[in-house]
């Protein structure tokens, strides 16, 4: 419990100067995060970070985690989608000329967990990025960790029913439930004293439907967790594991958000 207070201290300590600041701060972040969380994907399947696999894998998810801004003015006419389509050709094109030492299902897998990680910590960006930007990510963070906080403290007390038990054994339908409540609960208190650019109806009924896809994004995480047998996606927070582990709600809250408010960047 003491590392994890520590750990936990020390990564807000760093982590809440640079959501303040935002701008480049902030891209800069969102692409280390996404660079490690890609680099977990590896150590999970048990396969090196010195290889051509993993570089066309970093690059493949820094194409998505990046400002679309990014890719304007370069060569060619590039664009997101085109080097990220080229990066995907390099890894099938490896696929031949490693004799199958990589093989079709390693590749879907870098494939998915580019867009999976990338997309995801894009947008954390974009988001703050935008207009009313520190507001609505403060918002989507309210959601998520009171979605957490209170499913693992009611599940704690109350939880008898099992949410999904093959997958996450320790979650309850009581604790999800509970969770969900909180979070809409909180959500409308912050809406009512902070501006996030949005109706407050709008954004407290959002926030219901954030925390169940919070919620998946979690069981997601657990789940290949599960497939690779590994208790944590990472160790480079001691305490509470990889950087998956921590932002395995907002992967797939954020682009849900940004899709919900028409927030392209």
């Amino acid at each position: 419990m003491k590392q994890r207070v520590i750990t936990a201290v020390v990564a807000l300590i760093l982590f809440i100067p640079i959501v303040i600041a935002g701008g480049l701060w902030m891209d800069w972040l969102t692409v280390a995060f996404a660079a490690v969380g890609i680099s977990e994907i590896f150590l999970m399947k048990k396969q090196i970070l010195v290889s051509l696999n993993f570089v066309l894998a970093l690059l493949a998810t820094i194409t998505w985690a990046v400002p679309d801004s990014f890719f304007k003015g370069m060569p060619w006419h590039w664009t997101k989608f085109g080097v990220y389509f080229a990066l995907i050709m390099l890894m099938l094109t490896w696929t031949v000329l490693s004799k199958n030492k990589t093989t079709f299902d390693d590749v879907g897998v870098y494939t998915l967990g580019s867009l999976y990680i990338g997309t995801g910590f894009h947008y954390m960006a974009a988001i703050r990025n935008g207009a009313n930007g520190l507001a609505l990510l403060c918002y989507v963070f309210v959601v998520v960790w009171l979605t957490d906080t209170g499913a693992y403290m009611i599940g704690r007390k109350i939880g008898k029913h099992k949410l999904w038990p093959v997958i996450s054994p320790n979650k309850t339908w009581e604790g999800s439930i509970g969770g969900t409540v909180l979070a809409v609960i909180c959500a409308a208190v912050y809406v009512y004293f902070v501006k996030v650019g949005y109706p407050q109806v709008q954004m407290i009924i959002a926030a219901f439907f954030l925390s169940i896809v919070g919620q998946m994004g979690d069981l997601v995480e657990s789940a290949y967790k599960r497939f690779y047998n590994v208790k944590d996606s990472g160790k480079i927070l001691p305490g509470h594991g990889g950087i998956l582990d921590r932002f395995d709600s907002m992967l797939f809250v954020l682009p849900v958000v940004a899709a919900l408010l028409g927030i392209i960047h």
